[in-house]
């Protein structure tokens, strides 16, 4: 099993993150930012990892430094499981649709962090939840998995969907891209010869 845990204590947030990406799926999370957890929840359901994320900020200034930090933290978890990325598929893509909308999200473990993000939410907020987090969130992590991210929402009228199926097709597209390729076992995928 490739697992990792990380713990992250800033004077804004305590985050700790399990991560096991040879997983069922499993999930036991709590960041105080209950529209994250739900979407923490579809990475992990579609992704086919178990994530545990236990995290505290200082949610009375707003959710910001939380989700940012949790997504630095995962990302940090899932550098750990890769390691040196032999003998996985390296590239993974997907597309998710909920009702309206559909998003597509393309990964790459390149070892280089970059993340296009074009997701035209159609309002700023859910519930309580500032949709502009979202992006923080994917740059926490790709900063610290060092994955390159393409992420498009295509259409959708509900921002509750769009959130949803960007958060689906990301589990999906990182489920393929760390996928261990039986054919490629100890192989670098990559011409340079690292990633």
């Amino acid at each position: 099993m490739r697992t990792a845990k990380v713990n992250r204590s800033t004077l804004e947030t305590q985050i700790t993150v399990s991560l096991n990406i040879d997983g069922t799926g499993q999930t036991k999370i709590n960041t105080c930012v209950p529209f994250l957890d739900h979407m923490l929840d579809q990475i992990a359901r579609h992704g086919l990892m178990d994530i545990e994320v236990e995290a505290r900020g200082d949610l009375h200034i707003d959710a910001h430094h939380t989700v940012e930090d949790v997504g630095i933290t995962l990302g940090q978890a899932l550098a750990q499981c890769v390691g040196d990325k032999k003998g996985v598929r390296r590239m993974g893509h997907a597309y998710a649709p909920l009702d309206e909308a559909l998003s597509r999200v393309v990964a790459d473990l390149s070892g280089r962090p970059g993340l296009v993000f074009e997701v035209p939410f159609t309002r700023a907020r859910v519930g309580e939840f500032d949709l502009d987090l979202i992006r923080e969130f994917f740059q926490g992590f790709v900063n610290h998995a060092l994955v390159t991210l393409h992420i498009d929402c295509l259409r959708g009228t509900n921002a509750h969907h769009q959130a949803e199926t960007v958060f689906k097709a990301f589990g999906r597209a990182l489920r393929m891209a760390i996928e261990v390729d039986p054919r490629a076992a100890n192989i670098m995928p990559s011409t340079k010869g690292t990633l």
